[in-house]
């Protein structure tokens, strides 16, 4: 590989990422005009606010085609929350009165104008970012800095990062995806000098990965990759992402620049499996599969897919101390992103069915206390095989709780399990069916593309 055959493929990249002149003006003609309407908005409040558009689109490192305009309003610092918030709602519905509120750590609202999918967001304009009263507040300063070092090289390198993390199914800091944001892109690709820099360091890297932009000085961060927030020492900017990212990362920016190809940054999904492909993989695969399938909680993604993820942790834990050695495992939702919808808890497992006894290790004999208690315990008992000496230790053989898999997800054993609150309780009022080998397929209708991806894996 030679610079020249990837910045060969970066340049045919750029061509169908970068906007256009004509996309450039209508975006900041559409800033302008709803910029405008903010501070006429503001013009009828008793309280002195200043418009500011931040993100993607302000710094120039948005893709073509992304129609995002994110407009905040900030307020004094000492106006009281509830008056932030009132005042905030009023200024976003006067701007978008076709709008919705939405809410994240305090309502804002969302809406279309011109074809642009616009953020009206409220916060505090405080003199520093470790000042802040709101989440929100660190946005502005995040704006100023990368504003300050991004020139037109690293604003397209920025585009072609993010466009590459994309492809690999690594972009995104919601907690479905578990990636890495437009801020984090950002910070890398200026920390590292441009796009091709990042890569031959991200190749390296080797876990924990630790970033300090500005200098601040260690902080104690437990995360696979640690990027200081130059704005909020305090803050790890990279604290979503997961290690299997980072790893993702690494693993596909080595392919890029041992084998430079376009493919890498507009990769399809595998085919949406039906009914039929699923079974024929099981039947290939040998395995038997098992899937707890409920409603979604009402929660939106952010609350949803941590709770979905502890819930298939315990119930593959639950499985595996019972012997039925989970193979591989995969939680799916299919929700509109409020919570509305089916979701499944899915695993493979090796072992189908168990003995109908279990094996039970008691302590060496000479461990005099811990040993006749033991044989004690089970010494008058008919309902096992023993005690009995394997060695110099106590064995018995009892019945085994439960033969099948199923056996276990059907019963109350299953809330022993460390399940997410919402997924617990959503299963205990609303109920749940188990499905087992090929009646699995039968997820094929609402998870066909998930199952298309499971069954189809790569890094």
């Amino acid at each position: 590989m030679t610079n020249s055959d990837l910045a060969a493929v970066v340049a045919a990249v750029r061509e169908r990422i970068d906007p256009d002149e004509a996309e450039r003006r209508a975006l900041a003609d559409a800033a302008a005009a709803l910029e405008s309407r903010v501070y006429d908005a503001l013009a009828d409040l008793p309280v002195d606010a200043d418009a500011l558009q931040v993100g993607s689109t302000a710094r120039g490192t948005w893709l073509s085609g992304d129609r995002d305009i994110d407009l905040f309003v900030r307020f004094p610092a000492d106006l009281d929350r509830e008056e932030l918030e009132a005042y905030g709602l009023e200024v976003g519905h006067a701007v978008l009165p076709d709008g919705h509120e939405e809410y994240a750590e305090h309502p804002y609202v969302k809406g279309d104008y011109d074809g642009f999918d616009v953020d009206l967001v409220p916060c505090y304009d405080v003199p520093s970012a470790s000042d802040i009263r709101s989440a929100v507040d660190r946005t502005p300063f995040h704006n100023a800095y990368l504003t300050e070092r991004l020139d037109d090289d690293l604003a397209a390198d920025v585009r072609v990062f993010k466009r590459f993390l994309k492809g690999i199914d690594a972009y995104g800091s919601d907690l479905r995806t578990e990636g890495f944001s437009g801020y984090l892109a950002e910070l890398l690709v200026v920390g590292h000098g441009g796009f091709e820099p990042l890569l031959r360091a991200a190749a390296d890297w080797s876990p924990q990965v630790e970033f300090d932009p500005e200098d601040h000085g260690t902080r104690r961060f437990s995360d696979p990759l640690v990027v200081i927030d130059p704005t909020d020492p305090e803050r790890n900017v990279a604290a979503v992402c997961s290690a299997e990212n980072v790893a993702r990362l690494q693993h596909y920016a080595r392919d890029l620049l041992s084998d430079p190809r376009e493919s890498l940054f507009f990769r399809p999904d595998p085919p949406a499996l039906d009914a039929d492909g699923v079974r024929s993989h099981l039947d290939r695969r040998g395995t038997t599969a098992v899937a707890v399938v409920f409603d979604c909680p009402d929660l939106v993604d952010d609350q949803l897919y941590p709770q979905l993820r502890k819930s298939l942790t315990g119930v593959a834990d639950g499985l595996d101390r019972r012997g039925f050695d989970v193979f591989r495992r995969a939680a799916f939702a299919d929700t509109d992103g409020e919570g509305q919808g089916e979701a499944a808890l899915f695993a493979e497992l090796s072992v189908a069915e168990r003995p109908a006894v279990e094996r039970h290790e008691g302590p060496p004999v000479h461990v005099r206390q811990h040993a006749e208690g033991f044989y004690g315990a089970y010494e008058d008992r008919e309902d096992h095989y023993g005690p009995f000496l394997d060695g110099d230790r106590y064995v018995v053989e009892r019945e085994r709780e439960f033969t099948t898999a199923a056996g276990f997800l059907e019963s109350d054993a299953l809330f022993d399990v460390a399940l997410g609150k919402h997924v617990e309780s959503t299963l205990r009022e609303d109920g749940y069916d188990v499905l087992v080998g090929g009646d699995v397929a039968a997820l094929a209708e609402a998870f066909g593309a998930e199952l298309g991806r499971y069954f189809a894996p790569r890094p």
